[in-house]
């Protein structure tokens, strides 16, 4: 009884040995990932890497990880438009079935879903944000973007008759969809001002809009979009995504 007691003890104390080891590893590990994927991305600073799945060592034994997940603040992703880029808040990825060389110098995940999101401020930047003609006299803008509600975008658009001194701002209800790289915004129905219907195409000119996002990480590719209460929120996916190397 006395030997089964001990017995006992040393699987209890080994358990927790072999505990302590395994998040240590781990820990270690994400450390590693996380500086080279900032390199790999030449990002202006480092990612979050968490390392799921318990225990971490036979995943390595494997020569597979479960599950990764990144997160990256402040991302800087190119347009396609010279050298301009846009700045994306936050990136959240869930990496699946992540393979490693045997010098830890690469890895490629099967699969890969997320979220990126673009603070309204910043898309801002690609709408028409200077007085644009409309009719003789009159002129149009877009002066802000926020939550609509339902996934749609509420853009505000200024509207001014200098010689009339009228200048209104008017919400305009927008829907927001993925095309291939570009995240396009366009308004489900245009404002009356003062009675009057302005023309259609130059105003919606104006109010519609596109922002292209020619690379993210991993070269993981834009899915769909809805608006949120602090910016469009992107979904992202892709399969065999590099990580690092």
């Amino acid at each position: 009884m006395r030997a089964l007691r001990v017995l006992l003890i040393v699987v209890v104390v080994l358990g927790v040995l072999f505990a302590v080891v395994d998040r240590v590893a781990v820990h270690f590990a994400e450390g590693q990932a996380a500086d080279r994927l900032r390199t790999t991305e030449n990002l202006s600073s480092t990612p979050d890497v968490s390392i799921e799945g318990f225990p971490f060592l036979t995943q390595v034994a494997g020569g597979e990880l479960d599950d990764v997940r990144v997160g990256i603040k402040g991302y800087e992703a190119a347009t396609g438009n010279g050298g301009r880029k846009i700045r994306i808040a936050d990136i959240e990825a869930d990496m699946r079935g992540v393979k490693f060389s045997g010098d830890y110098s690469s890895a490629i995940a099967a699969t890969a879903t997320g979220t990126a999101t673009i603070a309204y401020g910043e898309l801002l930047k690609a709408a028409r944000s200077e007085p644009t003609p409309v009719l003789p006299g009159v002129t149009a803008r877009v002066v802000g973007l926020s939550d609509g509600g339902d996934g749609k975008v509420k853009v505000g658009l200024e509207v001014e008759a200098r010689a009339l001194g009228i200048k209104q701002t008017f919400s305009v209800l927008s829907s927001v969809a993925v095309r291939g790289k570009k995240v396009e915004v366009s308004a489900d129905d245009l404002p009356v001002v003062g009675g009057l219907r302005l023309p259609e195409s130059r105003i919606r000119a104006i109010t519609d809009f596109q922002q292209a996002i020619e690379r993210l990480p991993g070269e993981v590719r834009l899915d769909s979009v809805r608006a949120a209460k602090d910016g469009v929120e992107i979904t992202v996916k892709g399969s065999d995504v590099r990580l690092a190397g």
